[in-house]
């Protein structure tokens, strides 16, 4: 499945220079993207214009770091349409903006009465940047951060994005940003206090990443290698996290044939990948035991069939081509049976013996008639229903079948043997 990477440009922010400006409004300018096929590897990467983006199936929007805050809290438990409420309640004391004006969205999988991370951010910005992507057939659906709090720890050297800039390669300031399982941080590069706002000692496992036109200085700064990677690499890195801040009011809201739509991009995107592989190894394991399966069964029925047709030429070595060996066996067998004066099952004799097991006594039947292979009898004087259907379960375990004709005589015979 196809992912287009877009990195927002920097929100503008008011100065002391200019303490009316507003946020500007997201006009036609050119914003860096990436584009994957798989989610995994760059298969193509640029800048253009919203409307000028190629198409992918999955859409996702990237913050810089700097317009993303942090704040831990302890989860609370409230309804799901209360909950930012809730959350706004306990982070309006180190809000610096008041909560209407921001948007907040949780960590993923965060629990109730848990320690969780909030992401928050400028609701206007945010809302303005989605409109525009909207405005240009783009359907958003995730918008994760440039940096979120993970371990390990990162330490990522790049150049500011100034307001109204969409890629870090168009900077001047090197910036410094920290993120760690304590949260995200990012400050100039320069400075003497600069170096003391890293822990000391850095985690062992800590990585360094740095933009290439930053990656020497960051080098000489910190005293040591850094790895090099580019800002098409990072946004790619940053779409496989598991945040998304298209929470609450933002949240996507789906109609008709785009729930299904979203639901297959969703399966298909790299989160859901170990479930597909899952998937089809079970179809393949399921196809490949009915094969064995069939072929076991189908081994066990020639078997069958072999032994079949020794037990016929063993009995009877005079038959020597085998068509169906269980119908020949009984032609045989009654004709050994008829040569030696037996009676056979279906024989006169033997329906009259069985007859006679569940006949009443002194009673003689009104007609009898036996065309070689049933016997017919009339039912004696004054049964009913119920002496009727008594003479059919008793002869019935004895392996005879007993019919009622039209009128109303009874018709023995024995039945299939199975």
């Amino acid at each position: 499945m196809s992912i287009l990477i877009i990195q927002l440009p920097a929100r503008q922010r008011s100065s002391a220079s200019a303490p009316e400006a507003a946020p500007a409004t997201p006009g036609p300018q050119s914003y860096a993207y990436v584009l994957s096929a798989d989610g995994e590897a760059l298969s193509r990467q640029g800048r253009c214009e919203l409307a000028q983006m190629p198409p992918a199936d999955s859409v996702v929007a990237v913050l810089a770091p700097t317009d993303v805050s942090w704040h831990r809290l302890t989860l609370p438990k409230a309804p799901q349409a209360r909950l930012r409420a809730a959350l706004a309640s306990l982070l309006e004391e180190v809000l610096l903006d008041e909560p209407e004006q921001l948007h907040l969205a949780v960590a993923p999988q965060a629990k109730v009465g848990q320690p969780t991370w909030v992401a928050v951010c400028d609701h206007t910005w945010l809302t303005s940047q989605l409109m525009a992507m909207e405005k240009a057939q783009l359907r958003v659906d995730r918008v994760v951060p440039g940096a979120a709090p993970d371990e390990p720890a990162t330490v990522l050297f790049h150049e500011a994005l100034e307001a109204g800039q969409s890629s870090w390669e168009s900077g001047h300031e090197v910036l410094v940003t920290w993120a760690g399982p304590d949260g995200v941080s990012t400050w100039p590069l320069g400075g003497s206090l600069s170096r003391g706002l890293l822990p000391d000692p850095l985690p062992p496992q800590a990585r360094f990443l740095a933009t290439p036109p930053v990656a020497s200085p960051a080098e000489r700064w910190l005293g040591r290698a850094v790895t090099v990677q580019t800002p098409a690499e990072h946004m790619l890195l940053a779409s496989r996290s598991l945040w998304n801040l298209l929470q609450f009011e933002l949240a996507p809201r789906s109609k008709g044939a785009h729930v299904l739509s979203d639901q297959w991009r969703r399966f298909m995107s790299p989160a859901w990948r170990p479930v597909r592989v899952g998937l089809v190894s079970l179809v393949v394991v399921q196809v490949l035991g009915l094969n064995l399966w069939a072929w076991h069964q189908q081994h066990t029925l020639k078997a069958r069939q072999m032994q079949r047709v020794q037990l016929l030429q063993q009995a009877h070595p005079q038959v020597r081509v085998v068509l169906d060996a269980p119908v020949q066996m009984q032609r045989e067998t009654d004709s050994l049976r008829a040569q030696a004066g037996e009676p056979g099952a279906n024989d006169l004799e033997s329906l009259m013996a069985v007859v006679a097991t569940a006949w009443p006594p002194e009673t003689p039947s009104a007609s009898v008639r036996y065309d070689g292979q049933a016997l017919t009898v009339a039912p004696p004087a004054g049964w009913g229903p119920g002496e009727i259907e008594q003479f059919r379960v008793q002869l019935g375990a004895a392996g005879v079948q007993v019919d009622t004709e039209a009128d109303g005589q009874l018709t023995l015979r024995r039945g299939p043997r199975s």
